[in-house]
């Protein structure tokens, strides 16, 4: 549920916050008060776009921020696959939108806008003014029966992603591989050179760097010659050597150290010293008998280090890349050796995978087909409901297994017919405006109970009705909000009626400056909102009353 909002520095809002509760709550105000604001920042803070356009004039930045509380198991689980934090129950979101840049964090961890969108799937459903167009799409109507469907059909399509995922591929290495014989001489002929090429250099991982070392010692052998011999006479018992002077050293202390016990324990810190350099000393010395520049070892590591390379700029950077290579190329090498039993097996394959997700398409277009049947009759009664007094209304699954996808092989078609005597057609032959929004409403009422989203927005959802048709609008919202918490837009007084919270979006001028507000009405000043939704020049006692009547009869509509 969404439990708060606070916006700062956006367009016309210098600062506001409100505390959503449960049920319906209902956003009203006069036309240009700022109401679209108030939804786009809680799309702001959800992921979307961003223009430096939106910070308001003098600011440096701009602010919103939501407070969801998640309860639900299966919310929760989906946001913790998306490995985003929630403490203590609650989700705090939050986007700065600065000039050059934007910051967005969940529960003060920093992520992406397109997390935020992930977020926002999970937490919150958001019907836009526009929205119902999308129910003109045939791809959008397969979406809303599947949702329906359920997690029956879930598992079936999650099979056949896999299958058909397969199936493609298949075919995708038939027609890439679908050559003709002078081509694959050509290519078994390249296959054969470079499997010979790299089995005659009989590599061995990690011995690249093993020969790269032996040839730079070498080529620095007398360098090295040089600084371990200066190394050794430095540190060695010659006169000027480190070593005498330690002995030395050790001999001065050993004559007084019977006189003093620290001197005592300065003796023997010399003596190790002088211990670890005989040992380095013998060492070095055993490294420099040992140090000869070998001719022949020269010649054969450089030729190997130089076949390496050479191996390496053909066919790959490392020993690994290069044996990997070869592998593909045996693989290449055995297909046009017998090409066309390869070709024969391919195909077999690639119609077996096809028969099996064939298969698994008639499951899935049965669960649509009988979905779509039990869909349809919900809907009826959930459009009679809305004031589609003699509505007809129908799912049409077809099924083509010349359309098998990753989402099976059917097409979904809602058909509707609004009036007596006209046969069914297709929404976007017959559907305006007003209607296609109280469908979707009827969808949201019917697939509430199979949605896990616990916060539903609608912007402006009434658009082009009026009259019954609104109280009837009004009288579904109610009902919907029983088992959600809505929030909504609108300029219909019938539904402002049926508030459980009532708020109004108010423009006034401060500091010759406008400015948007939002505030939470009392159960009065609720009245007087409805009553100049109303449309009186002026609110008499008897708007008022009309107001309250209607106020009245949402009240005990919302008991039944």
């Amino acid at each position: 549920m969404l439990q708060s909002l606070y916006v700062k520095n956006l367009v016309l809002i210098d600062e506001a916050e409100v505390d959503f509760g449960e049920g319906l709550n209902i956003l009203t105000g006069e036309t240009g008060a700022g109401k679209s604001i108030i939804i786009g920042s809680i799309n702001l803070a959800l992921g979307a776009k961003a223009d430096k356009d939106l910070i308001r004039t003098g600011a440096e930045y701009a602010l919103v921020e939501l407070v969801f509380t998640v309860d639900q198991p299966q919310q929760l689980a989906a946001i913790q696959a998306l490995e985003l934090p929630v403490e203590d129950g609650q989700v705090i979101l939050q986007r700065r939108i600065m000039p050059n840049r934007n910051v967005c964090k969940v529960c003060g961890e920093t992520v992406t806008a397109r997390q935020l969108k992930q977020l926002a799937g999970i937490l919150i459903d958001i019907h836009g003014q526009h929205e119902h167009q999308s129910l003109l799409q045939p791809a959008k109507q397969l979406e809303i029966l599947d949702a329906y469907a359920g997690e029956k059909l879930l598992s079936h399509k999650e099979a056949l992603k896999d299958i058909y995922g397969q199936y493609h591929e298949a075919m995708e290495e038939l027609s890439h591989n679908e050559v003709d014989e002078e081509t694959r001489k050509r290519e078994a002929a390249l296959a054969e050179f470079e499997c010979q090429e790299i089995e005659e250099a009989a590599l061995v991982p990690g011995e690249d760097e093993e020969v790269e070392q032996v040839y730079q010692k070498l080529v620095n052998s007398q360098r090295i010659r040089d600084a371990v011999s200066i190394a050794h006479a430095l540190c060695g018992y010659e006169e000027s050597g480190t070593g005498s002077n330690v002995g030395r050293a050790l001999r001065e202390i050993r004559s007084v150290s019977s006189y003093d016990d620290v001197l005592k324990e300065f003796e023997q810190q010399l003596l190790d010293i002088d211990s670890l350099l005989n040992d380095y000393n013998r060492g070095i010395a055993d490294y420099l008998s040992e140090l000869e520049f070998d001719g022949e070892l020269f010649d054969r590591t450089e030729k190997r280090l130089n076949q390496l390379n050479h191996l390496k700029t053909k066919y790959g950077n490392t020993i690994e890349d290069i044996l990997s290579y070869r592998d593909q190329a045996e693989r290449t090498l055995e297909k046009y050796r017998d090409y066309d039993t390869y070709r024969m097996e391919l195909t077999k394959r690639a119609d077996t995978l096809k028969g099996e997700a064939l298969a698994v398409c008639a499951r899935i277009s049965d669960i649509r087909s009988r979905s779509a049947a039990r869909l349809s009759r919900e809907m009826k009664k959930a459009l009679i409901d809305l004031n589609f007094t003699e509505v007809k209304f129908e799912i049409r699954v077809d099924a083509s297994e010349e359309l098998v996808s990753r989402n099976g092989y059917d097409q979904v078609t809602f058909l509707i017919s609004a009036n007596t005597g006209e046969k069914l057609r297709e929404l976007a032959q017959v559907a305006s405006g007003g209607e296609l929004s109280r469908i979707m409403l009827a969808l949201k009422t019917v697939l509430a109970d199979k949605d896990a989203i616990e916060t539903l927005i609608f912007d402006e959802i009434d658009t082009g009705i009026s009259g019954k048709t609104a109280w009837k609008v009004s009288e579904k919202m109610g009902i919907l909000g029983r088992g959600h918490q809505l929030i909504c837009i609108t300029h219909l007084p019938q539904i402002a009626a049926m508030a459980d919270r009532h708020f109004c979006i108010e423009k006034k001028v401060e500091d010759k400056r406008s400015v948007t507000g939002i505030r939470k009405l009392a159960e009065e000043e609720s009245v007087a909102e409805v009553a100049r939704m109303l449309g009186s020049d002026s609110i008499t006692e008897n708007v008022m009353n009309n107001a309250r009547e209607m106020k009245d009869l949402a009240r005990k509509t919302k008991q039944y």
